[in-house]
């Protein structure tokens, strides 16, 4: 028995020693392909006018905000002046109302009668 393993063995070596080499196939490399100069150019124009519209937009959001700023500069000063107008007014007609209370009411006796 331990003859016969050993003779296996022994040719199994042989075989795997004599054995054939697997040929190795290799894919064929894909042809480069150029893009044709139509639209090579194409792109190009496109790239160019992204690049404007970006530009456009940014310019269009930096004017809008500037207008705005201005805008709300214009309401607050605007709502300064009706304050101090509004305040002024309410002063000079509390002065008239004391005034005007002064002259409706008699004057008070120096002495008053005490009870």
């Amino acid at each position: 028995m331990n003859k016969s393993i050993l003779v296996a063995a022994i040719i199994a070596v042989g075989l795997a020693a004599c054995g054939k080499e697997e040929v190795k196939v290799t894919p064929p490399a894909m042809p480069k392909v150029e893009m044709p100069k139509a639209a090579v150019d194409a792109v190009d124009a496109a790239k160019a006018a992204a690049g404007a519209a970006v530009d456009a937009s940014k310019d269009a959001a930096g004017k809008t905000v500037d207008a705005a700023k201005d805008a709300a500069g214009k309401t607050v000063e605007a709502a300064k002046d009706a304050a101090g107008k509004t305040v002024d007014a309410a002063k000079d007609a509390a002065g008239k109302a004391v005034e005007a209370a002064k002259a409706a009411a008699p004057a008070a006796p120096a002495t008053a009668p005490k009870k």
